[in-house]
């Protein structure tokens, strides 16, 4: 749920292409080349594997970087432009899992969209009570909120929206299994609503083009509460998730990058077996959206 803005330094970048290259060599029976030389060579491979698997791009070369990391996860990125699809552990990409706080993202459309708030800037009540968190114990506004991933915040917009129009919103939505449940301020942290890395990645495909079932402008709303960066030709729009009911837990970073006239949506999870694992979500997809060219080298 707490974002974690700790990034990968190049050293561990180059340590774990470095494996990949040897995991190449000893599956391929070729030689050690440069790390975009052992990248290419695996992806190729990986293509041809990926037509078999439901025409996915299958790179678990790239399950060096997990490793190296210390987690064990799922990454699936979409290239919107060429309907392209590529996933670290195909199975696990296919898996549905909690949403936790990557739910802030639809929340915050079906906030705006029912007027359970009035805009982004509207002042909303946490309800006073202790928080695992200090930042949560605080009133605050919907760009807020989203910011610091304010839990009981987005529970008290969710008992303003009720069940039966959350109900309506998640199968409006197609948002993952589309089941919320009798308790309507825990179904994306405890479940039963889940989406997998796959879904994460089609829904947010259709939000960055504003074509979901929802007002343009609440859309593009959305769309800039969630934006991180924009510098060196591309723009980065990203939300993290922790989800604490499960053992082991969830974490999660999901996003979109525009760059250029291209469009790539991705979807990280990760088992959370410590806290500090958390740090670990962010800069390992990274590390996945630079090796993939979606990112620009540092």
């Amino acid at each position: 749920m707490r974002n974690s803005p700790t990034f990968a330094s190049g050293a561990r970048l180059r340590a774990a292409l470095g494996a990949a290259v040897l995991t190449a060599s000893a599956l391929f029976g070729g030689t050690a080349y440069g790390a975009t030389d052992a990248v290419n060579t695996a992806g190729h491979s990986a293509a041809a594997q990926g037509v078999a698997q439901g025409g996915l791009i299958v790179r678990d070369d790239l399950q060096a970087l997990f490793r190296q990391a210390g987690v064990r996860g799922t990454f699936a990125l979409f290239d919107v432009k060429r309907g392209r699809t590529t996933v670290v552990d195909a199975a696990r990409a296919r898996k549905r899992l909690i949403p936790a706080s990557t739910y802030k993202i639809p929340h915050s459309l079906i906030a705006l969209e029912t007027k359970a708030v009035k805009d982004e800037n509207e002042v909303l009540p946490y309800g006073g009570q202790p928080q695992p968190f200090p930042e949560w114990e605080h009133d605050m506004n919907l760009r807020d909120a989203v910011r610091v991933s304010n839990v009981p915040v987005f529970q008290t917009l969710a008992r303003r929206i009720g069940l039966k129009r959350e109900n309506q919103w998640v199968n409006r939505l197609n948002y993952g299994n589309r089941r919320i449940g009798p308790v309507v301020d825990r179904f994306w942290l405890d479940g039963p609503l889940e989406i997998s890395a796959i879904e994460q990645t089609r829904f947010l495909s259709r939000l960055a083009r504003q074509q979901l079932p929802a007002s343009k402008r609440s859309q593009l709303t959305v769309r800039e509460l969630l934006k991180v960066e924009e510098k060196d030709g591309y723009a980065l729009f990203a939300k993290t998730g922790w989800g604490m009911s499960t053992t082991p837990n969830i974490g999660w970073w999901v996003g979109w990058v525009e760059r250029g006239d291209s469009l790539h949506t991705f979807a990280l999870n990760i088992d959370v077996n410590a806290d500090k694992d958390t740090e670990k979500r962010i800069p390992l997809a990274r590390d996945l959206l630079t090796v993939l060219g979606v990112l620009p080298k540092a």
